[in-house]
């Protein structure tokens, strides 16, 4: 919702490093930056599972911005980031005054926010950079972009051979931006590789660096585990006052203070895991506190339900975005209620004259928020979607701000946990089974990670080595040859395997 507070938060001399991390409080928690799904919202959701006095330690990323396209264009800048309501089409620069605040970077509850772009030209990345600066704490540089459209972008990850243009980006902001630069990275294929890449990166003026404990090839069925011992190798041979954030392999919540331990970084980082389970960054209530939203299993351990985490997540839609009082609906069903019936729960099929009210009933928006909606309640509810196929057909009907279907996905979903719980027995054998099923991929992760079907819970990729005999996977000639290597090594006797040819 707009504040009638200035456009700007108040200005402060321009910080660098660590002294700059220590003034937006130290935060050690990390929401990623990802491509359409890091939106406001998103980030609103994720900070109101910490208590309000923590909220402040959670520092969040924008989804990644283009610098070339939000510096040359206001409609692409309206999809992407809403520091005031009104159009940026109808500002004539970037320091315009007297706009109320509105969302992002509004520091009623989006602070600290650090907004990343993926740029190759230091000119547009310092223009976009001017844009968003005075609504931000930070612009940060993607230097970890491995998908196929960086590469034909030349952007991201595929910088990392040029590091006299990444010097430069780097530079550009540092000397002639009002506030801090940082960059996120992924490690390269040596140690001393990588560190050499970080200390250009610091050189050039960057405050904090996020490193990626994977390498650019390292993504779909090849991610695999990141590498944390390179991270902690960072952590003991760069200098001592680095700001470091550690990014990968972020499942649960136990895993933040792990990896903290591991790597000796300031902060870690979720990506994915957030995506699939919002409150990562929340320790779980007390045991018995909140028994409506949060589910304990009979060994103590639990997880959000997601009901509960739908209903958070849409009442900040109907507040923030879109200005309106969220609909009063039953408390959530617990053991020992009474059944009851909300009437929203009925499975709907649409299909000619019906699919195309629909269509013309459905908010149709550019409003990053509204636009990012499907993906996120369908991350929320992989591990439900397949054995509810009615919910995920619902889900995928449902178009970006189309309020009443989500209520009707939410009522579902509602019904079907309802339901479930209903019969006791099948509350203590769901769990079980999933946890003593040694036949899935991963599964010592899986008997620590996976909860029921009603619960918000990490995806867990299968290995790349487990892609591979699956074959949704083939092995590239590099890693051909390095097993090939690591085969003779381990047995100079016998014969080069096939696979090396």
């Amino acid at each position: 919702m707009a504040s009638d507070s200035p456009q700007t938060s108040p200005s402060r001399p321009k910080l660098h490093g660590r002294a700059f991390y220590e003034s937006i409080g130290s935060p050690n928690f990390i929401l990623a930056p990802m491509v359409d799904q890091s939106e406001f919202a998103w980030r609103l959701l994720t900070r109101f599972f910490l208590p309000a006095e923590r909220q402040p330690s959670l520092l969040a990323y924008t989804p990644m911005f283009h610098a070339r396209l939000f510096a040359s264009g206001p409609k692409y800048r309206d999809a992407a980031f809403q520091p005031f309501q009104r159009s940026w089409t109808s500002l004539n620069g970037p320091a315009e005054t007297a706009e109320p605040l509105y969302l992002d970077g509004n520091p009623a509850h989006d602070r600290p926010l650090f907004v990343q772009f993926c740029a190759n030209d230091p000119t547009e990345l310092l223009s976009a950079a001017q844009y968003v600066a005075p609504y931000c704490d930070a612009i940060d540089l993607n230097l970890g972009c491995p998908q196929g459209i960086a590469r034909k972008g030349h952007y991201g990850a595929f910088l990392q051979e040029d590091w006299d243009l990444i010097y430069r980006l780097i530079n550009t902001l540092h000397t002639n931006l009002s506030i801090p630069v940082t960059a996120k990275m992924r490690i390269l294929d040596t140690r001393e590789q990588t560190l050499a890449y970080a200390c250009m990166i610091l050189s050039a003026g960057a405050s904090i660096i996020t490193v990626h404990g994977r390498r650019r090839e390292q993504k779909g069925h090849n991610t695999g585990v990141a590498d944390w011992e390179m991270i902690k190798y960072l952590r003991d041979n760069l200098p001592a006052d680095t700001v470091l954030f550690a990014n990968g392999n972020i499942l649960q919540h136990s895993d933040i203070q792990a990896c903290l331990a591991a790597t000796g970084a300031d902060g870690v980082m979720s990506a994915e895991g957030n995506l699939h389970d919002p409150s990562i960054f929340a320790e779980p209530p007390t045991p018995g506190s909140n028994n409506r939203e949060y589910w304990w299993g009979a060994d103590g351990r639990g997880g959000y339900r997601v009901d509960a985490v739908l209903r958070r997540y849409l009442d900040i839609i109907y507040t923030h975005v879109l200005g309106t009082t969220p609909p009063v609906r039953q408390p959530l069903f617990i053991i020992g209620d009474k059944a009851f019936d909300n009437g929203k729960a009925k499975e709907t099929s649409t299909s000619g004259e019906e699919e195309k009210k629909q269509s013309k009933a459905s908010t149709q928006s550019n409003n990053p928020n509204l636009t990012a909606m499907k993906a996120h309640v369908f991350a929320l509810m992989r591990s439900l979607i397949p054995t509810h196929t009615h919910i995920r057909d619902t889900i995928a009907r449902a178009r970006g701000g189309d309020m009443d279907a989500f209520e009707q996905v939410l009522a579902l979903t509602e019904a079907a946990i309802r339901d479930e719980f209903i019969n006791q027995s099948k509350i203590e054998n769901s769990f079980t089974s999933l946890e003593i099923n040694d036949s899935v991929e991963n599964s010592s992760i899986r008997a620590r990670c996976v909860r029921p079907w009603w619960v918000v819970q990490p995806y867990i990729r299968p290995l790349p080595e487990e892609a591979i005999a699956k074959g949704s996977m083939q092995m590239s000639k590099k890693a051909k040859k390095e097993l090939a290597e690591r085969e003779m090594a381990a047995n100079p006797q016998a014969e080069p395997i096939a696979a090396a040819a």
